[in-house]
Parts: C-alpha cells; structure tokens; sequence
C-alpha cells in the first residue's frame, strides 16, 4: 500500500470491509469500535464506495483487502468490476505472529481458503491475467517484480514505488496505531530474510491446511522475465 499510495496517479484505501467484518463476525479486534466507527459497517456501502469511488483521467484507485474481510455472504459480482492482483506469503513466514496476535487462530483467521476462492471465482468469472505475487520475490527484487507487475497490468511504472516518507498517512486505518508500527517506520522494501524459527506443534495442522491453498496459487506467481 506504502508502494502504490507513493505513486502520482494512484489513491489508495485500507481494509474497506474490516468494520463490516467486526459487525458482522463480532470479533474482539484490538480498536474494534474505532474501526466500527471510522467505516460503514454495510457491504453495500462498502461495495459502492470500491466500485463508484475511483479517480479521473485514467487514474488508480488501490484498494488494500484482508481476504478474510469479505466474508461468504458478500456477493462476488461487483468483483468484475475491479482489476485483481493476489499477495501470497509462506504461511511459515507469518503464522507465529498471527498466533501471537490472534490466540488460536484458525484457517479462516488466516484467509487463505478466502484468497484461493477469490482467485477462482476472478479467474472463471473474467477474462483478466489475475497476477500472483509472492512476498519474497517482491523482497529480493522490489524494481524487478514491481515492473513486471506493472508491465502486465499495462500501466507505467514509477521509481517512487521504491522508496516513500516515513509516517503515518491519512489514508491509513484508524488501526494503524496498532498494526502499522514497522510500517510507519519504513521508506522502501527491506531485503528478505527468512524466519527460521522454528514453527510451534500446535501449529501444525494449521500450516498444512494454509501450506495447501498457498502452493495451488505459488504455482502462478508472476517471475521476472
């Protein structure tokens, strides 16, 4: 998002259904009433806002969605309307702090399922590339990745995806005060290091359930050429 929101003709927004998800889930998310109170807790506002809200003369609306924010229940049709690139990450890379900030968490905390039927439906229901993005290959090489990217969704690429101010933005969640730490901190992409330590027994089960979903999408991750 930090990427996308440094270009000059792209505006972004943050996780648009996460108040919906709260609503709806009820969930005790850290800050769950200021995010409830920040957005509409409707999905059909929300929909309006993802479908009706872009910008003029060819510009880039960037719309930043937690898989797992839109739940079962939201109709998948307004989904054609919008341009789709999936973000896909090693579950072994994230599942210790998601463990740490959601106690016990289970697959659908994860969003993977979520992704992989999102991708599905996009893939059969439209006639568009879907690229897939792998979190380390972005890492180890941001302008390589980023143009290719750019390249297959036929717009121009900028070096000011590259780097950024540090800082909090305006456009960030009313969350980022918990979330956004490292964020707020960073100016570019740092390099890829791997996590190796060692995954807990308990979850186990749980990264072979993820591991499932995200080997069936790193079979199409988009490579540099």
């Amino acid at each position: 998002m930090r990427s996308w929101g440094n270009r000059p003709d792209t505006k972004v927004v943050d996780e648009p259904f996460y108040a919906y998800y709260l609503k709806s889930t009820g969930y005790a998310h850290p800050m769950a009433d200021a995010v409830m109170g920040s957005q509409s807790t409707e999905w059909e506002d929300v929909v309006l806002e993802l479908t009706r809200g872009g910008i003029e003369n060819g510009g880039i609306f960037y719309q930043k969605h937690m898989t797992h924010h839109i739940l079962k229940e939201i109709p998948r049709d307004w989904m054609s309307e919008l341009t789709h690139v999936f973000l896909i990450r090693d579950p072994r890379e994230m599942l210790v702090s998601l463990d740490e900030k959601t106690p016990q968490p289970k697959l659908e905390d994860t969003g993977y399922p979520q992704q992989s039927e999102i991708y599905e439906w996009v893939k059969i229901n439209t006639d568009q590339a879907c690229p897939v993005i792998d979190s380390k290959d972005l890492l180890e090489n941001p302008r390589g990745m980023l143009s290719r990217l750019c390249e297959v969704l036929e717009i121009p690429f900028y070096e000011d995806m590259l780097s950024w101010p540090a800082g909090r933005r305006t456009t960030d969640g009313v969350w980022a005060p918990h979330w956004y730490g490292n964020v707020e901190k960073s100016t570019g992409f740092e390099p890829y290091r791997a996590k190796n330590q060692e995954l807990p027994a308990h979850l186990a089960e749980l990264d072979a359930q993820c591991q499932h979903f995200y080997q069936k999408l790193k079979r199409h991750r988009l490579e540099v050429c």
